[in-house]
C-alpha cells in the first residue's frame, strides 16, 4: 500500500475520532494530546543521528565530485527566490482582497516571545561541537558540524577512508530505521489529526477567521498546482511536473496536521530519494537546508496576518513605505526561525507587531486563538517548497535518476 494512502487512512480515523469520542471530557482530550505529542516525538526520533551521518557523507561526496559549490549556489538561490516569491504573493493577496475585520478584544499583553539574533548565532557554534548533537529542534548546528566533518574528510581521502566507510554504514542504518518509523507514523497520524481537529473545531465554529483560511487555501492551491509546477517546467524543462505534486501528498499531510517542519523534513527526505530518485548526497544536503531556511510559507502567512491585524484596528490605507517595510521584515524574519520547527509563524507575528509599534504592539492577540491553523498552513507551504526546491537543485546539478510513477512509495 502506498505511503500516502496509509496516512490518509490514519488522518481519516483521527478526524472521525474527534467527532465520536467525548472530547469535552478533560481526561479524554488530555490523553489524545499526550498521544499526539508522543507520535511526533516518535517520528522525529532518528532525525539528529540521521542528519549528522548523512550530511557528513553527502558533503564528502559533493566535494569529492566537485559538485559542492554548484549545489550550494543553486540551493541558496532557490531559497532566496522562493522566499521572496511567497512573501510577495502573501502581501499582494491581502492587499488586493479586503477581508472582513476581526473583532477587537480587550485582552492585555502578557509576556512577549522574541527572536534573539545573538542567541540564534551563538547556537550555531556552541562551546563544544558535540553540543550541536543535543538540540533536537534547531538542526543548523548539527548540519554545520557534519558539513565541516565531511569537507575535512574530502581534503584527505586516504586517511579518512575508514571513517567515511563507518559513516556511510551508520547513515544507511539510520535511514533504514527512519524509514521504519515514518512507515509506522501513519498510526500516529490518528492521534495527531485527532488532536488537530479537536483544537481547530472551536476555531472553525467561531467563523471569525474563515475568510483568512479561505485566502490561505486559495494561495496554497495557486502555489502547489500552478506556480511551482510551471516553475519546474520552465527551469528543468520537465514535461510532467505534476509528478512532483503526487510525490508531495504525504509531506503535505504530515506538515499540515503536525505543523512541525522537522517531522515533515523526514517524510520529504524519503520521498525525495525513493519517489523522485534524487541522489542521496543531494537530498541529504538540500532537504535540511530548505527545512531550516526556506520559510517562505511562514513569510506568506505572517504578511497576510499582519496586514489583517492593521486593517482590523484601523481603516486607514497603507503607504508605499509600509508595504515595503512589511515585505522586507517578513522576508528577513523567515530566515531566523530555524530554531522553531513549530510555532514560528505566531512568534514572527508578535515580533512584527512589536517592531511596528504605533499602538499595534498587542495586535497579535487578535489571531492568537487561530495560531494552530495558521501554523499548519505555514508548515505546509514550507514542506512543498523544500521538495520542489530540492528537485530543481538535483536536476540542475544532474544528481537524479527519475523513477516511474508506479514505483513511488
Amino acid at each position: 500500500m502506498k505511503l500516502w494512502i496509509k496516512y490518509v487512512l490514519g488522518i481519516f480515523l483521527g478526524i472521525l475520532s474527534a467527532f465520536v469520542l467525548p472530547v469535552n471530557n478533560p481526561t479524554v482530550s488530555s490523553i489524545i494530546a499526550v498521544l499526539s505529542e508522543f507520535s511526533i516525538r516518535f517520528g522525529r526520533y532518528t532525525l539528529l543521528p540521521l542528519l549528522f551521518f548523512s550530511v557528513t557523507c553527502a558533503i564528502f561526496k559533493l566535494r569529492s565530485s566537485k559538485l559542492l559549490k554548484k549545489t550550494a549556489i543553486w540551493t541558496g538561490g532557490i531559497i532566496i527566490a522562493g522566499t521572496l516569491g511567497l512573501a510577495f504573493l502573501g502581501l499582494i493577496s491581502i492587499l488586493l482582497v479586503r477581508l472582513p475585520r476581526i473583532p477587537i478584544t480587550g485582552e492585555k499583553i502578557t509576556e512577549l516571545p522574541s527572536i534573539g539574533l545573538r542567541a540564534f548565532l551563538m547556537q550555531i557554534f556552541p562551546y563544544s561541537s558535540f553540543e550541536a548533537l543535543k538540540n533536537g529542534a534547531f538542526l543548523l548546528p548539527a548540519f554545520v558540524f557534519a558539513g565541516f566533518a565531511g569537507a575535512g574528510a574530502a581534503s584527505d581521502q586516504t586517511s579518512s577512508k575508514p571513517v567515511i566507510t563507518f559513516f556511510e554504514s551508520a547513515a544507511k542504518l539510520c535511514y533504514t530505521v527512519m524509514s521504519f518509523f515514518i512507515e509506522w507514523l501513519c498510526v500516529g497520524m490518528i492521534a495527531i489529526s485527532s488532536y488537530w481537529m479537536i483544537t481547530a473545531r472551536a476555531i472553525f465554529s467561531a467563523g471569525i477567521y474563515t475568510p483568512l483560511f479561505i485566502m490561505l487555501f486559495v494561495d496554497f492551491i495557486l502555489v502547489f498546482v500552478v506556480i511551482y509546477p510551471l516553475t519546474v517546467r520552465f527551469l528543468c524543462n520537465d514535461l510532467h511536473p505534476m509528478h512532483l505534486v503526487y510525490a508531495s501528498i504525504t509531506p503535505i499531510l504530515t506538515a499540515f496536521f503536525s505543523a512541525d517542519s522537522n517531522l515533515a523534513l523526514l517524510v520529504n527526505l524519503r520521498h525525495s530519494r525513493e519517489s523522485l530518485g534524487i541522489h542521496s548526497q543531494s537530498a541529504d544536503t538540500t532537504i535540511p537546508l530548505f527545512s531550516i531556511f526556506a520559510r517562505g510559507g511562514t513569510a506568506l502567512v505572517t504578511s497576510i496576518c499582519f496586514v489583517m491585524i492593521l486593517r482590523s484596528y484601523s481603516s486607514l490605507g497603507f503607504t508605499a513605505f509600509d508595504v515595503l517595510w512589511i515585505f522586507f521584515m517578513t522576508f528577513s524574519l523567515s530566515f531566523v526561525l530555524g530554531a522553531l520547527p513549530t510555532g514560528g509563524t505566531f512568534i514572527a507575528l508578535t515580533v512584527l507587531c512589536t517592531m511596528y509599534s504605533r499602538g499595534f504592539e498587542a495586535g497579535y492577540l487578535l489571531l492568537r486563538p487561530a495560531a494552530p491553523v495558521f501554523a499548519s498552513f505555514a508548515a505546509t507551504f514550507d514542506a512543498i517548497s523544500a521538495i520542489f526546491g530540492s528537485y530543481v537543485v538535483a536536476v540542475k546539478t544532474k544528481q537524479i535518476e527519475h523513477v516511474d510513477l508506479k514505483h513511488y512509495i
